[in-house]
């Protein structure tokens, strides 16, 4: 009932183009399927795959940073860290058991000699899709820790694609088999609740004092 009433006063401050869009982003938006992306050493490639979850509808990304820290926040181009979700984790293994834990099945992207083809791989639940690095691909831990492995085929000589590209093809692939499914791959109402509320504080210009003068109101009965 909070949340309810402090988005409604939060809304007076952004137009009703921007509410409706909203509205229209969360109902394709999903927790089904995340990414992970580890240890990524070109920064604009973290961006773009960022990007590339913001683009297909996916909430949330998992970047491991445990060799370069957090340099990722000025590199996440067009302010898609906005309105996806990005969850940091200092190692692979704390990663894995926190997706794990929230009951993801963990879905390694690898030219894997036992790798299940793009269009072979069937969504069955939650899925976590963990991306490596552009040279070396993805750790021997992060391999020994995973349920499954997914790979594009590849037709010409050249073995590997920018770990961006292979992030856009994957993602624009399952989203549309997800939507396809009787899944439930959809937020839930808090959780839509609770985004709107997040864009909507992300959308009001001076938002801080926006906020001090809404707590003064409720304090002083006036709402």
């Amino acid at each position: 009932m909070a949340e309810e009433q402090l988005l409604e006063y939060l809304e007076n401050f952004i137009s009703e183009e921007r509410k409706q869009r909203f509205l229209e982003i969360l109902e394709e938006r999903t927790r089904l399927v995340t990414v992970a992306i580890e240890d990524l050493y070109q920064m604009h490639n973290t961006s773009a795959v960022i990007r590339s979850c913001e683009v297909f509808g996916i909430q949330d990304a998992h970047v491991i940073e445990s060799r370069f820290g957090k340099k990722l926040d000025s590199e996440i181009a067009m302010g898609a860290q906005k309105w996806v979700d990005v969850h940091r984790y200092k190692s692979t293994r704390n990663c894995i058991e926190k997706l794990r834990k929230d009951g993801y099945k963990i879905i390694a992207t690898t030219p894997h000699n036992n790798s299940t083809f793009l269009e072979d791989f069937k969504i069955e639940g939650k899925t976590a899709l963990l991306f490596g690095t552009e040279k070396n691909g993805l750790s021997q831990e992060a391999i020994d820790m995973s349920d499954g492995f997914l790979k594009i085929p590849m037709l010409g000589f050249t073995e590997s694609l920018n770990i961006s590209v292979s992030a856009a093809i994957i993602l624009q692939h399952l989203a549309v088999k997800m939507r396809a499914t009787n899944l439930e791959w959809r937020l839930t109402e808090e959780e839509k609740l609770e985004k709107r509320l997040d864009w909507t504080k992300k959308s009001v210009r001076s938002i801080d004092d926006i906020l001090k003068r809404y707590e003064t109101e409720i304090n002083n009965g006036n709402i």
